[in-house]
């Protein structure tokens, strides 16, 4: 949340309420920020000298605060900027702890019928972003979510297509 908070101050002063509204439209597919987080990431930021207050008003309203990125916040956004991100060393994920634990506790049955179901569900919730692309006038924040997601999805099929062949194959091992 840090670094969006500097990227969205590079357009210019805004206070925490803006931040929020600022982050759920530039993020359309993701868990909304908490106005405590956005306050609390604030605070951290000023106290790191990446942020300052710059000016207070009350429109209509209580008191609020203006934050402006400092120098010292351009130069950590830019370090961050050119930093890769290095890719997961774990594969940690709800998706294949359920697996896991169904073949261990529940056996291949119990796997399999999981396994479909879930296929189904990622096959359901693929169909709506590839629907949501198609909106006319779709916000290209939209877009490049809706693309993520796909991708996401996508690669959760054919994992659980092959999951689902190799419980199969591991049947007939047990079986034949």
């Amino acid at each position: 949340m840090s670094f969006l908070i500097l990227g969205l101050l590079c357009a210019g002063p805004r206070h925490g309420y803006d931040l929020k509204r600022a982050h759920d439209q530039r993020l359309p597919q993701a868990k909304p920020a908490a106005f405590g987080q956005v306050y609390a990431t604030l605070g951290r930021l000023e106290r790191d000298g990446l942020v300052a207050a710059t000016g207070h008003d009350r429109a209509g309203g209580p008191d609020r605060t203006a934050y402006s990125i400092t120098d010292r916040g351009r130069q950590a956004l830019d370090a961050w900027l050119d930093t890769v991100e290095p890719p997961a060393p774990h594969v940690t994920s709800a998706l294949l702890t359920k697996v896991t634990v169904a073949l261990l506790a529940a056996g291949e049955q119990r796997a399999r019928r999981y396994l479909a179901a879930q296929r189904q569900a990622h096959t359901a919730r693929l169909r709506e972003y590839t629907r949501l692309k198609t909106r006319p006038g779709i916000a290209f924040a939209d877009l490049i979510a809706a693309d993520y997601a796909i991708a996401h999805l996508d690669a959760d099929l054919r994992w659980l297509h092959t999951t689902l062949d190799r419980v199969a194959a591991l049947r007939q091992e047990v079986t034949g």
